[in-house]
């Protein structure tokens, strides 16, 4: 099934690994693989050597750093004791100031709950200004503001939030399509499913997030 994720796969080089739960899994580990330059929040050093994986840059308060691995990455590492954001806020910021094309987000899920959910609203403020995707060990989530088709499968699990409920949505290709409806809870676009090859979400006067899983399911 990874093939539909493809396209995914290519465009993001630059990757941020958050401190929650452990990428593992296919999609995730390519994703990985496929970097060519990552961006760890400070927590997350010892769960991305683990995996054998090095970030390019270390970013955070360091308060969790051993004074071995600050000796070890001294030259790479980035602290930044600003207590208004957290770390994840941190290496978006700078991959702002570098002027990185898109960047996806792995380890910002998991462990915590209200942690993913913190998340998820954060990297949808900053997808008004940054091509973002979020990455867990389950799905992907998407950030639109635009029509958009999908690659999928008949069966796969999708769902559709609004944060700010002012967004008009559209789906076709899924199992319950709606039609110009806004969601003003955050759970009434969820628990959708694929039809076929590919579906399409419209959206206009707002954004929207878009989670697709990785499992393969029986038609």
């Amino acid at each position: 099934m990874e093939n539909i994720f493809t396209h995914e796969l290519s465009r993001y080089s630059a990757i941020i690994v958050g401190n929650g739960e452990v990428p593992q899994g296919e999609i995730p580990m390519l994703f990985l693989q496929h970097a060519r330059f990552i961006v760890c929040c400070d927590g997350a050093l010892e769960k991305l050597l683990k995996i054998g994986m090095k970030p390019d840059v270390v970013i955070g308060d360091c308060d969790s750093i051993s004074e071995e691995r600050r000796q070890q990455f001294k030259d790479i590492i980035i602290e930044d004791k600003d207590q208004e954001c957290n770390d994840l806020q941190k290496a978006l910021k700078y991959c702002q100031r570098q002027q990185f094309g898109p960047v996806a987000i792995l380890g910002a899920s998991g462990l915590r709950d209200d942690h993913q959910l913190a998340n998820l609203s954060i990297l949808n403020m900053y997808a008004e200004c940054m091509d973002l995707i979020m990455v867990s060990n389950y799905g992907l989530f998407s950030f639109i503001s635009e029509d958009t088709t999908f690659a999928s499968i008949p069966g796969q699990e999708v769902s559709v939030f609004s944060f700010d409920g002012q967004a008009l949505f559209s789906f076709s290709g899924l199992q319950y399509p709606v039609h110009k409806r806004r969601f003003t809870q955050l759970w009434e676009g969820s628990l959708n499913k694929a039809l076929g090859e590919r579906f399409t979400v419209k959206i206009s006067d707002g954004r929207g997030v878009v989670f697709r899983e990785f499992c393969q399911l029986a038609n």
